[in-house]
């Protein structure tokens, strides 16, 4: 009975001590899922921030709003002031003034203008000399998730780095799908660390197995510890895991990887850092390092946010062969920057069936040309790294060519909704009296999301429900979602997260994929 008594930290503490010291067992990262080498010449963001301004010819940016309401430089939250440039570019509209009026122009025309401006202005292009991606099954483990058995796998993504071995990136994904299941399921790729989310523990005997042999090998590396244990007979190195009360969501539902499993879904949890680290420092480094074979960008570069949707599309790569999987309806979910990269990443992988993008922002579903919380001041400073270089020029103050200013874009959010239609994509937002701050700029999404609404009714799809013109659409009330088309937007009451928007998200992908798992 001892075996399964409760212990403290420290006692759990020690064991990693223990098995360091005598290199029985690693239980530390394995190099494998770092996401960078070293690369010849390391540099700091601000290094490497200043080089883009160098190339750009531009001497001085303008300072982003502080977040902090109460700072004299504080964000602007006053509706009045927040469209200096009330009309944003129509995604139906043909850079030469012409309308798009059929599937065939917006196909042949329209989308490769709308892709050409975000990969040239905003989020960089992906360059053409990539390494291939060879996936491998490093461990499959049986577990048991909120009642549900089902097989876990930990897959890996060799980037080749044949070209420049500096650099090592390797993708890591834990896939998981019901163990029961009938035939392949839907699966959810979600950004988030990886690994198995409940390990299959050992059982008792083999718990009482491993201790026994652990304590002989300490006696063995320093025979005077026999005193020590028989002195302590009842103490051992591991523990079996205590029982843990499951956690619900704020909402009282359980954890949204449960509520997939229960629909019969799978999921993917995928490392974007192990692709490409999540700082500017790192821009020499991961999988755009590997490319540069360890040198700065080019203003037209991917950034992060393209990277880790490169990512998720090699993760796709490996999803459509597994057997297990319905490869066809494959979704994408992230929240904050995690849901710039998700709508992103639906954006410009077709293959991307649906996706649930949370609470994500300026440079995701909220428009770049809005004047409220977030700015983007915001993304051509500190977080510059996650768009294009060529992105510091409308956050520019001084510069060879001038200034430049959100205005000038030519390309905004409602187009990157667009470039997402037909297929399912769901717009999550939460409310800022639980923490889904004003910064993110609800409205200004809501507005994007009506602007892209007619893309969808253009392609033979259900767009916005009573979308109406994004000047002067009103945000729904809270939890009263507008889920009737395969563009959809609900804002619930809860805090930055799109927990509770999943059970909501699953039942409108279900009705339009016709989805119903059989019963085991």
């Amino acid at each position: 009975m001892a075996l399964f008594k409760k212990r403290s930290g420290a006692y759990r503490s020690r064991l990693f001590l223990l098995s360091s010291s005598m290199a029985m067992i690693q239980f530390i990262q394995p190099a494998a899922f770092q996401a960078q080498g070293q690369s010849a010449a390391p540099i700091t963001a601000d290094q490497d921030h200043q080089n883009m301004m160098d190339q750009l010819h531009i001497t001085a940016l303008r300072p982003g709003p502080s977040g902090n309401e109460k700072a004299p430089d504080h964000a602007n939250y006053d509706e009045s002031k927040a469209n200096p440039f009330p009309d944003i570019p129509d995604a139906l509209t043909l850079n030469n003034g012409e309308k798009v009026t059929s599937a065939k122009v917006w196909w042949d025309k329209r989308r490769p203008e709308i892709v050409e401006g975000f990969e040239k202005y905003v989020y960089g292009r992906i360059p053409e000399n990539v390494p291939h991606v060879t996936w491998s099954v490093r461990a499959i483990d049986k577990e048991v998730i909120g009642g549900n058995p089902v097989i876990a796998k930990d897959v890996v993504g060799h980037v080749d780095n044949s070209s420049y071995p500096q650099i090592d990136v390797n993708i890591h994904m834990t896939v998981v799908t019901p163990a029961n299941a009938k035939g392949p399921v839907p699966l959810l790729v979600m950004f988030a660390r990886s690994g198995f989310p409940e390990p299959n523990e050992p059982s008792a005997d083999q718990l009482y197995r491993i201790n026994q042999a652990m304590k002989a090998l300490l006696v063995e590396k320093d025979p005077t510890l026999a005193d020590v244990l028989a002195q302590h007979p009842a103490w051992e190195p591991q523990l079996p895991k205590p029982f843990e009360f499951p956690r619900y969501n704020e909402d009282g539902d359980p954890p949204s990887t449960w509520e997939l499993l229960a629909a019969g879904w799978g999921f993917a949890l995928l490392d974007p850092a192990s692709a490409q680290p999540d700082n500017g420092a790192d821009l020499t480094r991961g999988i755009i390092g590997l490319v540069n074979k360890g040198q700065m960008r080019t203003p037209e570069q991917w950034g992060a946010l393209r990277a880790w949707g490169w990512a998720a599309g090699r993760g796709l790569d490996y999803l459509e062969t597994d057997p297990a999987v319905d490869a066809k309806h494959v979704g994408i979910e992230g929240v904050s920057r995690y849901g710039k990269a998700a709508l992103v990443t639906m954006a410009f992988d077709e293959r991307f069936a649906m996706v649930l993008v949370g609470s994500s922002g300026k440079g995701g579903a909220t428009l770049l040309r809005r004047n409220f919380g977030e700015a983007v001041e915001s993304l051509t400073g500190g977080e510059y790294y996650w768009m294009a270089g060529n992105f510091l020029k409308y956050g520019a103050s001084q510069a060879s060519f001038g200034s430049g200013n959100a205005g000038q874009l030519p390309v905004d959010s409602n187009e990157l909704i667009a470039l997402c239609a037909p297929r399912l994509t769901f717009i999550s937002y939460g409310i800022p009296e639980k923490g889904d701050a004003k910064w993110l700029d609800h409205q200004g999404s809501f507005m994007a999301t009506v602007a892209a609404s007619p893309v969808f009714t253009l392609l033979g799809a259900k767009g916005l429900d009573d979308a109406g013109d994004y000047h002067t659409a009103k945000m729904p009330p809270v939890n009263a979602g507008l889920l009737g088309g395969q563009l959809a937007w609900r804002q619930d009451d809860g805090g930055h997260t799109d927990a509770p928007n999943v059970k909501y998200f699953i039942q409108w992908v279900d009705k339009f994929i016709g989805y119903s798992p059989a019963k085991p």
